[in-house]
């Protein structure tokens, strides 16, 4: 039988690897997972406690707040309420950035956070997840303490998610290659269950909402019926996938390959995901695997943000796959 390795052990045998680590980032993946457990316990009981429809409000992002959402988005609150590392949460849920009291002078990290991705899955018990983002601070090169939060993807310290399905799945990444664990309920931890993951250069699936292929660009709309038509040479039609859930749908890209695409429309070419909670860590997971986020004409992580609900289309998933697309939109192809 293969050698139970917990997150925490993992971790901890990746610090020492690392003659500078404080146990600081330890501390803080310790939180997340912590999270990540009760979101967990609270979705396997959400059909039985009042916790499923909506709370009737509209959050910053101008979406119906899901009671779930609400729900999850106070559970990462209230496990870094204490810590002395996080100083501040980004989270969709919020509108403006929460600064933790007891680290306001220790704290030297800022966590982004989409609590739960696929609030329209919610009340059909079909895939959910939670995305971070950990960004350093540094406070003294920046005039605002806003300026302090947006920085690029590139410069994130780890970044990774959840999902919440058959069972539950913590992904993350540091900069050295991607690491995978399952939840085992029985005795209440994440063990490691795959290590330094790598994607195929390119798929057979696409994952995208064709409910919106009117809106698309032109070169997207040709791009996604090139991926529909046969032949064999390139390994068309690709399979289409998709759950609701970006998350689910990145995560069974980043296992199988292919790509995931939400782009922007010819009314709203700023896309609809958010750049610093979504679209880059899952771009800094993916690129960790060798594969490519992008918002079809620019790398996601090399984008300067300007706020921190800032959206952008995305495109992400095998490299050969993103790659086409951009020649598509380029008119290469």
């Amino acid at each position: 039988m293969a050698e139970a390795i917990s997150l925490t052990r993992h971790i901890l045998q990746q610090q020492r690897l690392h003659a500078q680590a404080t146990g600081e980032f330890s501390a803080i993946m310790a939180q997340i997972a912590l999270a990540g457990k009760m979101i967990a316990r609270d979705l396997s009981h959400a059909g039985l406690i009042d916790i499923l429809g909506s709370t009737g409000e509209v959050n910053v992002q101008g979406e119906e707040v899901q009671k779930l959402d609400q729900k999850a988005n106070e559970t990462f609150v209230k496990v870094f309420e204490y810590s002395p590392v996080v100083k501040t949460l980004i989270s969709e849920e919020m509108e403006e950035p929460v600064t933790i009291a007891h680290a306001e002078r220790t704290g030297k990290y800022a966590l982004f956070f989409d609590p739960l991705d696929g609030s329209s899955n919610i009340d059909v018990n079909a895939p959910l997840g939670s995305i971070f983002s950990i960004h350093r601070l540094d406070e003294r090169e920046v005039s605002t303490p806003q300026a302090a939060l947006l920085k690029r993807g590139s410069e994130q310290v780890a970044a990774g998610y959840l999902l919440y399905g058959a069972s539950t799945v913590l992904v993350y990444t540091c900069g050295d290659g991607v690491h995978q664990f399952t939840l085992d309920p029985g005795i209440g931890e994440f063990l490691l269950s795959a290590t330094k993951l790598q994607m195929p250069a390119r798929g057979k699936i696409y994952s995208t909402n064709e409910g919106n292929r009117q809106k698309w660009l032109e070169p997207v709309q040709r791009f996604v019926n090139y991926l529909q038509e046969t032949d064999a040479a390139t390994g068309r039609p690709y399979s289409s996938r998709y759950t609701g859930c970006l998350v689910a749908d990145v995560h069974r890209i980043l296992l199988k390959g292919g790509l995931y695409l939400y782009p922007g429309e010819v009314k709203k070419p700023e896309g609809k995901l958010r750049l610093m909670y979504e679209a880059a860590p899952l771009s800094f997971v993916v690129e960790q695997a060798g594969g490519l986020g992008s918002t079809g004409v620019e790398r996601i992580n090399t984008i300067q943000p300007k706020a921190p609900h800032q959206r952008v289309p995305l495109v992400i998933g095998s490299r050969d796959d993103v790659t086409l697309l951009e020649q598509f939109m380029k008119g290469a192809v």
